[in-house]
């Protein structure tokens, strides 16, 4: 009975804060942290712990699934370079730049162990990056952090595993270059693999099901199917449900009805708000049994404030020290690629002309060559499959190039990028992972509860301000006139020419639904290339969809 009221009031309290924070002009995460916070320094509230691998196991795979379902995996292809490198390099570079620091600053704490912390507060957080959504900055610094904090946490838990065997060895062999990298290429190729397969076979087996609700039932088992074979097999199972919403994400608009999507959508923001506010709600009501530990230790709680606040500002350097060069090294990656379309499109034209020339061969020269007319068909067919292939590559180029060019990112764009980076409860869950005989545990935990919960605040609380300081590029709220009308004139394309006047009520109503599917199809396969922006996509197959609902549910 005990658990059934903590559970209706924590679910109150989560519904109270997500509908205060608009109103107090707070993120609802940073209201639930403080509201956490508060209820566990109350006298009469004991100290509570929440098992790590609740949070790593049971909260994040789904959380992070929904994210990365809801991810345009065109943006995410786009951003991936700049998604990898502050996913993998900048965890690296900070793990063992924070590392070095504590060790060099408290020589108590090995440096393995100095280490094992720097990992657990080196990545960002994905749910943290619900501060950053509602800030109204682009879809591309969005896309860029959203990324990052989906796939960092392979890198720092593969870190803290080789740190903690470092520690509980006394030798630094497991913080070799070498096995860290072979153990994350590892790690990393199961999730991808797992992943991918859970993903293309979930979607496939949701695509025959006709009931939406029961549709919806099997999309919240894919997370886990993801993650703990994957886990089990030493792999990193956050990612595998990343990969497998990723790929949900991509196949879902072709294969699943819109009634389906609707419906598991809306069961999913509402499981993506209980989890996401029970997270940062758990996250504050554990201060006080931290806190209370590092008192009864005898540990110094000065030292962990500054130690934490010494880290803070660390971390916020490096990631300054590692995104400035990254823009500068975006840029000149986009300016080569310029160059390399252009000769690609040179190099096409110039097959497209030596086809034609093709066509008017003679039977003269079919015979020195010894073939005959149906084989030199066949042949120009492949070189004109080839050559569509090839067209349809450089235009899906040419679209990321222009989205490059339409929103790029400068020093106003990497300063968001920058203080937006918030670390969140994925950094204590990992710290509560740290073996129970780890040297100055209560402490270490401390530091990484206040560094978690010193970014959320002072970079959460403040990024408004950050943003109307740099005046960064905002998010447009309504699509591209010229990109609307675009896309109305595909959609005109793709609808049938015939005329519904002589038909029935039912048939004239299927022949509006075939019309619908066509034109999503069309849709489909533009985004598939690229021509449209992923907001303006999202914004028709939202309309066409619904149209589709009204017409079926009128049946």
């Amino acid at each position: 009975m005990e658990i059934l009221v903590i559970a209706v009031a924590g679910l109150l309290v989560i519904a109270a804060g997500n509908q205060l924070a608009p109103r107090v002009g707070v993120a609802s995460p940073l209201l639930l942290l403080a509201l956490g916070a508060g209820v566990g320094f109350l006298p009469f509230v004991s100290a509570i712990e929440l098992d790590p691998d609740i949070v790593l196991e049971v909260v994040l795979p789904p959380l992070l699934f929904s994210t990365a379902v809801s991810m345009p995996v065109m943006d995410f292809r786009r951003e991936l370079r700049a998604v990898a490198a502050l996913a993998v390099g900048l965890v690296a570079v900070s793990a063992t730049i924070i590392g070095l620091v504590v060790h060099a600053v408290m020589p108590t704490i090995a440096l393995p162990w100095a280490i094992a912390l720097g990992a657990v507060l080196s990545p960002t957080d994905a749910v943290a990056i619900t501060v950053a959504r509602g800030s109204g900055v682009s879809q591309r610094i969005i896309t860029i952090l959203e990324g990052e904090g989906l796939f960092n946490d392979a890198t720092a838990l593969i870190l803290l595993s080789s740190a903690t065997a470092a520690g509980i060895a006394h030798s630094a062999d497991a913080l070799q270059p070498a096995a860290l990298v072979s153990g994350f290429l590892t790690s990393l190729a199961l999730a991808l693999a797992i992943g991918w397969a859970v993903g293309e076979g979930s979607i496939r087996v949701r695509s025959r099901i006709t009931n939406p609700t029961a549709d919806t039932v099997v999309s919240f088992t894919i997370p886990f199917l993801a993650s703990l074979p994957t886990d089990y097999l030493g792999g990193s199972g956050l990612v595998a449900a990343v990969v497998a919403g990723l790929v949900i994400s991509f196949r879902r608009p072709r294969l699943l009805p819109p009634a389906h999507r609707q419906t598991a959508q809306q069961n999913w923001r509402t499981i993506e708000l209980i989890l996401e506010g029970g997270i940062f709600l758990f996250m504050g009501l554990q201060a006080y049994g931290i806190v209370q530990d590092v008192v009864d230790g005898g540990f110094g709680l000065r030292a962990a404030v500054l130690l934490a606040a010494g880290i803070g500002a660390l971390a916020v350097l490096v990631r300054v020290a590692f995104v400035a060069p990254l823009l500068v090294w975006l840029r000149r990656v986009r300016r080569r690629h310029r160059q390399h379309l252009e000769e690609e499109r040179q190099r096409l034209e110039r097959f497209e002309t030596r086809l034609e020339q093709a066509r008017d061969i003679d039977d003269e020269l079919l015979a020195k060559h010894g073939l005959s007319a149906e084989q030199w068909h066949q042949a120009v067919t492949g070189w004109r499959d080839r050559l569509e292939r090839g067209q349809r590559r450089q235009r899906r180029r040419g679209a990321d190039l222009d989205y490059f060019t339409a929103d790029p990112l400068g020093p106003r764009e990497g300063a968001v990028i920058v203080w937006a980076g918030m670390r969140g409860a994925v950094t204590l869950a990992a710290a509560q992972t740290l073996p129970l005989t780890t040297p100055n545990r209560p402490f270490l935990l401390l530091v990484a509860l206040l560094v978690a919960s010193g970014s959320l605040v002072i970079q959460g609380l403040t990024l408004g301000g950050v943003i109307r300081l740099v005046h960064p590029r905002m998010a447009s709220r309504t699509a591209d006139d010229a990109e609307r009308e675009r896309l109305l004139r595909l959609l005109g394309d793709a609808a049938t020419s015939r005329h519904a006047d002589a038909l029935t009520p039912a048939e004239a109503r299927e022949l509006a639904i075939e019309t619908i599917r066509v034109q999503r199809h069309a849709l489909l396969d533009a985004r598939d290339e690229g021509l449209f922006s992923s907001s303006s996509l999202e914004y028709a197959l939202e309309r066409l969809d619904a149209k589709e609902i009204l017409l079926t549910t009128a049946e």
